[in-house]
């Protein structure tokens, strides 16, 4: 391919899962000789092509592909180490005059980033342990009037009924005496100018968004999951590793040892990856608002019309 230097250099591509990025990116890449950076937090390991629905053998070799299947699932891969290696593959389009096409459905993966990464020290466990007992006893309004006295910053950015964020910045101003926001502001630079790349997430209307997610995990125990997963669970690796909490994985797992049947465990992980794609979609209009939301089937064209602009 040509050298390449456009306005615009990167295409950024987010959705819920079984959106079909993938297979966008794949058609975006093969007409324009890209590059596809993999930004899903699972496909990321080595051991989880299958029950990740990672881009098989055949789909890698038609065009370049990066971060896909480089870690171990006894790795505790961060968003962090995500960052370093996204921004060494961005140098590499770079340098060959390559688009580069970052596609997942990691939110916190694009918001890094776009935004940077707060550099946090650790957080001791017994300051971790005690925001989350009072998350526990009296809920998350408490935790929520605290966040708004200390950090009013941090506090006007997250929803009131967020949990889990608002115990984590309490966390951190309990642990460090600073907000998340300074911490923010001294932490990793972001890797990718955000004007600078195009941004879609594929919208799909909700039933078929389901009936996708169905059929996905059909055609993924058809594929050989079960064995995928038989594997992974050989190793007796820590059940609290991501590799281990990847949708069907602790399904599948609770049915290999006895504790439920096959058709228990597909519908547990069909319902919770149709629960994910819900919140993968609030967090996406409220993290990153300025995406252009697009259905499938115009997206490709939607993408060219933008490169072009």
């Amino acid at each position: 391919m040509a050298d390449r230097d456009p306005a615009k250099h990167t295409v950024l591509i987010a959705g819920p899962t079984a959106s079909g990025k993938s297979a966008l990116a794949l058609a975006l890449a093969e007409e324009l000789g890209a590059i596809v950076i993999n930004a899903d937090s699972m496909q990321v390991y080595r051991d989880l092509r299958i029950i990740t629905a990672r881009p098989t053998p055949e789909e890698e070799a038609r065009v370049l592909h990066r971060l896909y299947g480089h870690v171990d699932a006894a790795d505790n891969y961060s968003t962090g180490r995500w960052c370093v290696d996204a921004g060494a593959a961005l140098r590499e389009a770079q340098a060959q005059g390559r688009l580069a096409i970052v596609v997942g459905g990691t939110g916190l993966y694009f918001k890094a980033l776009t935004h940077g990464l707060a550099a946090i020290p650790p957080i001791p466990v017994e300051t971790r342990s005690q925001v989350r007992a009072q998350l526990q006893a009296q809920g998350v309004s408490g935790l929520y009037a605290e966040l708004c006295e200390r950090a009013p910053e941090t506090a006007q950015r997250l929803m009131p009924n967020d949990r889990a964020r608002i115990a984590r910045a309490l966390e951190v101003i309990r642990a460090t005496g600073r907000s998340l926001a300074h911490w923010q502001r001294e932490g990793m630079r972001p890797a990718l100018d955000p004007r600078k790349a195009v941004r879609i997430f594929l919208q799909v209307e909700r039933m078929e968004l389901y009936a996708r997610i169905d059929a996905r995990f059909d055609a993924m125990l058809a594929a050989g999951a079960v064995e995928e997963v038989t594997r992974l669970r050989s190793r007796d690796l820590d059940p609290a590793l991501p590799a281990m909490k990847a949708h069907g994985v602790p399904w599948l797992i609770r049915h290999l040892a006895g504790e439920i049947d096959l058709a228990t465990a597909v519908a547990g992980a069909k319902r919770d990856t149709r629960r994910y794609t819900k919140r993968q979609a609030t967090w996406f209009r409220h993290q990153l608002p300025d995406w252009n939301w697009v259905e499938p089937e115009p997206a490709l064209d939607a993408i060219r019309r933008d490169l072009s602009c």
